[in-house]
C-alpha cells in the first residue's frame, strides 16, 4: 500500500508518529524508528507525510520487483541512523536527507550521487532530436551495419537509453519527437528563429549519413515497445512541455536534453528535472530551480525571460541589442517578466534598471512581444491517448531480431533490454 501525505503525522518534540491509516507493521516500526533517531526536528507534518509517503512507494516498488528484502532494508537503515550532518536535497519534497544516503532513499537529488531514484515510479521524457544528434557526433561513423551503412546513431542513442533507464528506473518514459523541427507559429512571429539551420525548402541542416539512420531509430524504438510521440505542427520540446505539466501525475519527471531552452521546465514543486547532456551522458548536469538559479543568478523559474533578453545565435534568438547576460539577470531578478519591466517603463519608473537597460527595453518592444512566442515552450498541446509505461520486454520481438541482425545491433540492443528487464 501507499502511505498519502496525510496518513502519517509526526512530533518532533516526542519524536512519535500517529497514522491515521496504518501501514503494514514493518513500515510502521521502520519509518518510526528512522524518524526518531534525526538529531534534529527539520521535518514539518505535511513534509514527513509527503517523505513517508516516497519511503513506503520505493518499498512497494522493490515488492513488485520480486524484491523482498526492501522492508529489511528500511529497517535496517533505520537501525543504523544516528545523528548526523545535514545537506539539502534538491528535489525530495521532504527537502532534507540523511549525509549517509541509503541507495534506496526516495527523493530525486540534483546531487547525482546521492541516489540513483532506483525503484521510485516517475516519468522520463527525452529530447529525442537531441540525443541522436548527441550521439551521431559522439560515436564514429566507422561503426556501420554489415552493409557498410554508418549505424553510429542509432547504437549510441540506444546505449544512452539502457543507461538512463539502468541509473534512474523511470516506471513511464516517452521519446518525444520534432513533427515540425521549426514550426510556423514561430517563424511567423520571428523569422530569423533557426534560419540558419535551414538546408532549403524549411528541412533541417542534417548529415545524410544521420538522415538515413532516423528511420532505422524509428523502428528500433516501436520494435522494443518504447512510446514516440509527437504533435503535429510542435517541436519535441512542446512535446515535453506539456507531458511535464499536464503528465506528471504529481510524481517527479526527468527531463534528459542537451537544449537549455527546457531549463524554463524545472520545476521544484512538480517535481521536474533537467538532465543535461552537454558534457556527455556519462556527465549528466542536474538542473533543478536551484541549479538553474546559481548557473544564471536569476529565478530559478525565469529561464524563459532571461534567454529572451540575453538571446540564443544557436536558434537565431537576437536578444535586446545591448543587454548581456549580467544585466538580463538583474532585470529579471528585480521584475520576474518581461511585461513587469515594460509596465514599469511605461508607469515612468527608473529605479531597478540598469543602466542604459530602460531604453534598450523601450526600443525593443516589437522584439519582446515576438520573442515570448517564440522563447516559450507550450505546455497544453491535445494530445492523442497513449501508454507510455516502460516495457519490461520487447513489443515485437521478431521484428527487433531482424532489426538486430540486419543492423549489428546485438550489443547496444541487449544492454537495454537487459535495463528493461530490470
Amino acid at each position: 500500500m501507499t502511505v498519502s501525505a496525510a496518513s502519517g503525522l509526526f512530533d518532533p518534540v516526542t519524536r512519535t508518529l500517529t497514522w491515521a491509516h496504518p501501514p503494514p507493521v514493518p513500515i510502521r516500526k521502520g519509518a518510526a524508528e528512522l524518524l526518531g533517531a534525526l538529531d534534529e526536528p527539520v521535518f514539518g507534518v505535511a513534509q514527513v507525510g509527503l517523505c513517508l509517503r516516497l519511503y513506503t512507494d520505493g518499498l512497494v516498488e522493490c515488492r513488485r520487483q520480486q524484491l523482498d528484502a526492501g522492508f529489511g532494508l528500511l529497517l535496517e537503515a533505520a537501525g543504523r541512523a544516528a545523528p548526523s550532518p545535514r545537506r539539502r536535497c534538491g528535489r525530495c519534497w521532504a527537502r532534507w536527507a540523511p549525509a549517509a544516503t541509503p541507495a534506496w532513499w526516495a527523493c530525486w537529488s540534483s546531487d547525482p550521487g546521492h541516489g540513483s531514484m532506483a525503484g521510485v515510479p516517475g516519468l522520463m521524457l527525452l529530447d529525442t532530436p537531441s540525443l541522436y544528434f548527441r550521439a551521431f557526433f559522439g560515436v564514429p561513423e566507422s561503426v556501420k551495419a554489415p552493409d557498410g551503412t554508418p549505424v553510429n546513431a542509432v547504437r549510441g542513442l540506444i546505449d544512452m537509453i539502457a543507461r538512463l533507464v539502468t541509473e534512474r528506473r523511470p516506471e513511464r518514459l516517452v521519446c518525444c519527437m520534432d513533427a515540425n523541427w521549426r514550426p510556423d507559429f514561430r517563424v511567423e512571429a520571428l523569422p530569423s528563429y533557426k534560419a540558419h539551420r535551414v538546408a532549403h525548402d524549411d528541412v533541417e541542416e542534417t548529415p545524410s549519413s544521420l538522415e538515413d539512420q532516423l528511420p532505422v531509430i524509428d523502428e528500433v524504438l516501436d520494435a522494443l515497445g518504447l512510446l514516440r510521440l509527437e504533435a503535429q505542427g510542435y517541436e519535441a520540446d512542446d512535446v515535453i512541455g506539456t507531458l511535464a505539466v499536464q503528465y506528471g501525475r504529481g510524481g517527479p519527471v526527468d527531463i534528459v536534453t542537451g537544449d537549455r531552452d527546457l531549463f524554463q521546465l524545472a520545476d521544484d514543486n512538480g517535481p521536474v528535472l533537467i538532465l543535461y547532456t552537454a558534457r556527455g551522458i556519462r556527465n549528466l548536469q542536474y538542473m533543478g530551480e536551484k541549479e538553474v538559479g546559481e548557473k544564471y543568478g536569476i529565478p530559478g523559474r525565469g529561464y524563459a525571460e532571461f534567454a529572451t533578453l540575453r538571446g540564443d545565435p544557436s536558434d537565431g534568438l537576437p536578444g535586446v541589442p545591448g543587454i548581456g547576460e549580467k544585466t538580463a539577470a538583474a532585470l529579471v531578478t528585480r521584475f520576474g517578466t518581461v511585461e513587469a519591466m515594460l509596465a514599469a517603463i511605461d508607469a515612468g519608473q527608473t529605479d531597478g534598471f540598469p543602466a542604459g537597460s530602460r531604453l534598450k527595453l523601450a526600443g525593443a518592444r516589437g522584439y519582446l512581444a515576438a520573442a515570448e512566442t517564440v522563447v516559450r515552450v507550450v505546455t497544453d498541446i491535445t494530445l492523442p491517448e497513449f501508454d507510455d509505461r516502460l516495457p519490461s520486454a520487447p513489443r515485437d520481438p521478431e521484428k527487433l531480431i531482424e532489426l538486430v541482425d540486419r543492423w549489428n545491433l546485438s550489443s547496444p540492443v541487449n544492454r537495454l533490454l537487459k535495463a528493461l528487464a530490470g
